[in-house]
C-alpha cells in the first residue's frame, strides 16, 4: 500500500474541496492518505512518503507564495525525493488565468526532485482545474488523479 500525501493551501475553500476529493480517488485505489494544509506541513514530512500531491490557487498564473514556499525549503532534500510520484492540482477564478501554468510550475518542482509526473491522455492532462468551486467535472478529474496517484505509487513501491 502506497502512502500518499495531499498538501493544499486554500482561501475560497475551492482548493480545499479539491484535496478531498483528490484524498477521496487516492483511498479508493486502497493508499494510505494523509491530507494537510500546507501551513501544517514541516518540510521533512515529504521523505515519509511514496507519492505526494499538491494543490494550490492560481495567484497571477503562479502557485501560492505558501506552496512555493515549501518547494523552496525541500531544496535541502535535493535528490532524495527521486523516484517519489508527483501530482498537482489548481482552482482559478477564469478560464486562461494561468491555471496550467500554476501546475507546471508545480510539476517542474517535483521534476527537479526527479520526482515521476503522470500525466492524462483524457480530461486535464496535466492535473485537474477547477474555475470557481468544483463542478461535477472537476470531482471526477479529482478522484482520478488521487486514484492514478496511488496506484503508479504502489506500482513503484
Amino acid at each position: 500500500m502506497a502512502k500518499v500525501l495531499i498538501v493544499y493551501y486554500s482561501e475560497s475553500g475551492n482548493t480545499a474541496k479539491m484535496a478531498q476529493l483528490v484524498e477521496e480517488g487516492a483511498k479508493k485505489a486502497g493508499a494510505d492518505v494523509t491530507l494537510k494544509k500546507v501551513q501544517d506541513v514541516n518540510v521533512d514530512d515529504l521523505l515519509g512518503y511514496d507519492a505526494l500531491i499538491v494543490g494550490s490557487p492560481t495567484y497571477y498564473g503562479q502557485m501560492a507564495a505558501e506552496i512555493k514556499k515549501m518547494f523552496d525549503e525541500s531544496v535541502k532534500f535535493h535528490g532524495k525525493l527521486e523516484g517519489k510520484v508527483g501530482a498537482a492540482f489548481t482552482s482559478a477564478a477564469n478560464i486562461g488565468g494561468g491555471n496550467e501554468t500554476t501546475i507546471q510550475g508545480i510539476l517542474e518542482c517535483m521534476l527537479i526532485h526527479g520526482m515521476i509526473v503522470q500525466g492524462n491522455h483524457q480530461g486535464d492532462h496535466y492535473g485537474p482545474v477547477s474555475i470557481g468551486a468544483p463542478d461535477e467535472r472537476v470531482e471526477k478529474q479529482c478522484g482520478i488523479l488521487g486514484e492514478r496517484t496511488a496506484q503508479l505509487a504502489d506500482k513503484i513501491k
